[in-house]
């Protein structure tokens, strides 16, 4: 916080160039990986390996006609992607590229800004985007649109929920919300039954479940198949966005991308080293050189942004009531069982109850308890209810009801009867 205004102002409009440059490839990425996936060639036409379809895209966004139905609130309907484009780009002023260095004399990190609290603003700043897909839905005055806000804005609720949580390890085992200082922490070595071998010490090694919650929440927190629901264009034709068109579509079409890099750039600060070298190449001297950590940090980004493409050409979509069970039922609870013992464990190795037999006793109450929370929550599956068979009266209840399996209609009995009679010989002769 205390560069000069100069360099704040040259941090902005890098970190804002890196971002729309990086959307341009990472869309052409996507669907280049996922012809390679699918069998197909992708983008081959416009530029050196169809480098220029996606920049072709955006411009055609850019010069279209902007259309607004007569029907929509004009100024929540043009404030809404503005919200959502405006929070994607904020994120990234805490997210660090790089360490310190030196830019025209005056030393400085590869950061727009470094905060104590680093880790909230980030959250704070990606649960506002929530307003401008919520507004987006209400403010065009579709059913369609508003359907599809309504899921964007559960699901983004639902599993910030277990996002948050899984974040708290870090806090615990850092001991601070800096982004910065969570990186600088994973430096230190990592010295497996002794041996020093040159491993630092990411935190995805130490809260590997913490990890594996957080990668399948941001996921969903993206909107991203398999999670795509808010977006399933065979229910609701294009979710949130289906009025939107031109420079108000590209918004949000760039926040997307900008939002996946965001969640990719979140877990690789706070789990994978953030800027710090990749091993083995950390033991080499001059590639731990910090104007070298913005490159390490966007192999690291590119390479999870990959996993998301992944996931889009491999997984088909979840039911709606699946999402929501495994975000509400799952994940949760699973990352409130973690933060327990985590914690319990923090606690016993800072009053050096771990040493010596302490440990093994830790480990096995540790494990007690988790078998037992498995065996409770292991109830049997309820046993289905006894449909009655037969004539069936649909208007029983005042309205119609359509009959279950094994029930006939009135009218229809008859029908059923005299085909089954039919058919009895026919299986006789057959055999």
């Amino acid at each position: 916080m205390n560069d000069p205004w100069w360099l704040i102002l040259l941090k902005t409009i890098v970190l804002v160039v890196l971002l729309l440059t990086w959307t341009i490839f990472n869309v052409w990425f996507e669907r280049r990986l996922v012809g390679k996936m699918q069998h197909r060639l992708g983008p081959i036409m416009n530029g050196p390996f169809g480098l220029g379809q996606a920049l072709a895209d955006g411009m055609k966004c850019l010069f279209k006609e902007d259309f607004i139905p007569s029907m929509v609130d004009r100024v929540l309907f043009v404030a809404a992607p503005l919200i959502a484009g405006t929070a994607a780009f904020t994120a990234w002023a805490v997210i660090p590229l790089g360490g310190e260095v030196e830019i025209f004399g005056v030393k400085t990190l590869l950061q727009a800004t470094d905060l104590p609290v680093g880790v909230l603003v980030m959250l704070a700043v990606t649960s506002v985007a929530i307003y401008g897909f919520v507004l987006a839905g209400w403010s065009s005055n579709s059913p369609y649109a508003l359907l599809g806000a309504l899921r964007s804005s559960a699901q983004m609720i639902s599993y910030e929920v277990a996002m948050g949580l899984s974040l708290v390890s870090v806090f615990l085992f850092t001991g601070s919300m800096s982004t910065h200082q969570i990186v600088e922490a994973q430096r230190a070595a990592l010295t497996p039954f002794g041996f020093n071998i040159g491993l630092q010490n990411w935190n995805w090694l130490v809260m590997l479940p913490a990890f594996v919650i957080y990668m399948i929440s941001m996921v969903g927190e993206t909107n991203r198949a398999p999670f795509d629901l808010p977006e399933a264009e065979s229910e609701l034709v294009s979710g949130y966005i289906t009025e939107y068109s031109g420079f108000k579509y590209a918004i949000y079409f760039l926040a997307e991308y900008i939002n996946m890099a965001t969640v990719s750039a979140i877990a690789t600060t706070l789990f994978l080293g953030g800027y710090l070298p990749i091993y083995p190449f950390n033991l080499i001297e001059p590639l731990n050189n910090p104007w070298l950590g913005p490159i390490w940090f966007v192999i690291k980004v590119q390479l999870l942004i990959a996993f998301f493409v992944w996931l889009r050409g491999t997984l088909p979509r979840f039911r709606y009531d699946q999402f929501m069970k495994l975000g509400w039922k799952v994940l949760i609870p699973v990352a409130l069982a973690w933060i327990v013992v985590f914690a319990t464990f923090q606690a016993l190795r800072r009053t050096d109850l771990l040493t010596g037999p302490g440990m093994y006793i830790a480990i096995g109450v540790m494990a007690l308890v988790v078998f037992g929370v498995v065996i409770i929550g292991d109830k049997p599956e309820p046993e289905p209810p006894t449909v009655p068979t037969g004539v069936y009266d649909a208007f029983a209840g005042g309205y119609p009801v359509p009959p279950l399996p094994g029930q006939v209609l009135p009218e229809l009995s008859g029908v059923v009867a005299s085909t089954a009679e039919v058919a009895e010989p026919t299986s006789e002769r057959s055999e």
